[in-house]
């Protein structure tokens, strides 16, 4: 298993980056946050879980063990697969799942795409106490609307667009976004750019 990889950033996409590790060119999947923290040129460390498939071996990175490990336990439930464990982790840090999950928060999971009631409920059941308990360790509280502007803008000049543009469409986001986490109005934001 790829635990981890340490290299130079060589290209920063929506989905995925490439990390340079010794002239081998790695395609790492990730979330919004986690690659709004990359910088093209520069070096970065990310935490690694390589899923086999019959057909495929797709890498998946993420900014810490702890994410990674949580990213893990998700695909030990029923019904997850690395797709919808990464967009878990897309809505929610480990601890605010920990949160979650310990207080038995449903509407907190159905937030996530691609789990509607019947998946929430599942996952409250089967993760249990696998998680452990919140640490209030690396939370996301609810960020003000110019930190996440900033987070949101930041990372979308690190796409390659320019900053007056990435304000513009931030600002549509947030307009119509219902859900205001990082990653959704970076979603939101990057349909808006391209559709122009």
């Amino acid at each position: 298993m790829i635990a981890s990889v340490h290299g130079t950033v060589a290209h920063v996409g929506i989905a995925q980056a490439v990390i340079e590790v010794g002239g081998v060119g790695l395609a790492v999947l990730a979330t919004p946050t986690t690659l709004s923290g990359l910088r093209e040129g520069a070096p970065a460390r990310l935490a690694t879980s390589l899923v086999v498939r019959e057909d495929s071996l797709t890498l998946f990175g993420f900014s810490d063990d702890d994410e990674r490990d949580t990213f893990n336990i998700l695909q030990g439930v029923s019904g997850v697969g690395p797709k919808v464990a990464l967009n878990v982790l897309s809505v929610h840090t480990p601890d605010a799942l920990r949160t979650a999950v310990a207080n038995k928060d449903s509407a907190a999971l159905q937030r996530v795409s691609g789990i509607g009631k019947k998946g929430a409920e599942r996952l409250l059941l089967e993760l249990g106490n696998k998680l452990g308990p919140a640490t209030g360790v690396g939370a996301r509280p609810a960020a003000p609307a110019n930190a996440l502007e900033s987070d949101v803008v930041e990372a979308l000049v690190g796409l390659g667009w320019p900053e007056r543009d990435a304000h513009a469409a931030y600002e549509s986001a947030a307009a119509t976004e219902t859900d205001g986490s990082v990653a959704a109005l970076l979603r939101s934001s990057l349909q808006i750019l391209g559709a122009r």
